[in-house]
């Protein structure tokens, strides 16, 4: 574990971005179409298991706009259909979309998910 060792009596002061963290933000948005509508997410990590989650919301039909680290989502168009293999693949994670497609539309068509 690292540490600081300050010395002087000088008063500490400053600031720290902190990055939206992987582990929130893949369940936050796989929960974002279950509202029908219109989600707006901050301080979303800019990483590749983010953007392959982006993908299949894409091919579910929901928009996304992105700007830095936000997130807009539009799910009021959304579809259930069968997620890519090719896409499914790619994100271990992928499997909690399911309960989310579940609850929306009734069904999920899915394959295995993990890493090729």
């Amino acid at each position: 574990m690292c540490g600081y060792i300050i010395n002087g009596g000088k008063r500490l002061e400053g600031e720290v971005d902190i990055s939206g963290s992987k582990n929130a933000s893949l369940p936050i948005l796989a929960a974002s179409f279950l509202n029908k509508g219109i989600s707006k997410l901050y301080n979303v990590p800019d990483i590749e298991d983010v953007r392959i989650t982006l993908k299949i919301l894409e091919h579910l039909k929901c928009k996304i706009k992105r700007n830095k680290d936000k997130v807009v989502i539009d799910s009021r168009n959304m579809q259930s259909k069968p997620i890519p293999e090719e896409l499914m693949r790619k994100l271990r994670s992928s499997v909690i979309l399911v309960g989310a497609l579940i609850s929306r539309f009734k069904e999920a068509e899915f394959s295995y998910p993990g890493r090729m």
